[in-house]
């Protein structure tokens, strides 16, 4: 009823406020199970990506946003439920392969799941080396991947801001890649190929640089960093 309510009402505002440019709608298909693959810019990413989809769309999402207690806890609940989020532990090893299965529950049940391949935001503008999961998803669930590019979301919310700001938009669905054509989902070299099939579509749309590297989240303290740095610079 909220994901109902958010589209009747919320979509529309939102539309008629940002007037956000949306090309390329009809390249998603309106009914069975669909992959959505973005580049990622800003918090408001998922907000603006599913708000704009021609159809419901559900995205993973920290759990955080659903265990806040008062009213403060309970407006994030109803928001994020509202938009199509899925609560989920974020991290990696078994947080990360937890997460990938709630989005294969999803594509099972025939809906629309959305993705970031990069796995975190560009902070420099860049679109970074895509990590298999969203292939590992689309052949494990025979799905078909669309690839998304954003444009101007990190002008909207740049990082640090928690309320978004007047500034436009866009948003590319470039054509379906079927993602039988690449092979089976334990086939490392067919989900390395598919994926930089997916992202070099999302580059191409979006213009953004190639950083040719993994993007990474920032180190949490300074004892990471180190850490970090000293596994860099570790001989092979």
């Amino acid at each position: 009823m909220l994901t109902l309510l958010s589209r009747a009402f919320l979509a529309p505002v939102a539309r008629a406020l940002y007037r956000p440019t949306v090309i390329g709608r009809d390249n998603v298909p309106r009914t069975g199970r669909v992959l959505l693959a973005s580049n990622h810019l800003s918090f408001i990413d998922s907000v603006v990506l599913t708000l704009v989809a021609p159809r419901n769309v559900s995205f993973l999402a920290k759990s955080d946003y659903f265990t806040g207690e008062g009213a403060k806890g309970w407006l994030s609940r109803s928001f994020f439920s509202a938009i199509g989020a899925v609560p989920v532990d974020r991290g990696a090893g078994q947080a990360a392969q937890d997460a990938l299965d709630a989005g294969l529950a999803i594509l099972e049940r025939d809906e629309a799941f959305a993705i970031y391949p990069e796995g975190t935001r560009s902070r420099d503008g860049r679109i970074y080396k895509g990590r298999t999961g969203a292939a590992w998803l689309a052949m494990s669930s025979n799905s078909l991947i669309v690839p998304v590019a954003l444009i101007g979301t990190e002008k909207l919310q740049p990082v640090g801001s928690t309320i978004p700001r007047l500034h436009r938009v866009s948003v590319e669905f470039g054509r379906p890649i079927d993602a039988s054509e690449y092979g089976q989902a334990n086939s490392a070299r067919a989900r390395r190929k598919l994926t930089d099939v997916l992202m070099e579509d999302i580059q191409r749309m979006s213009g953004q640089e190639p950083a040719g590297v993994y993007n990474e989240v920032p180190a949490a303290s300074a004892i990471e960093k180190v850490k970090r740095a000293l596994g860099r610079n570790r001989p092979s």
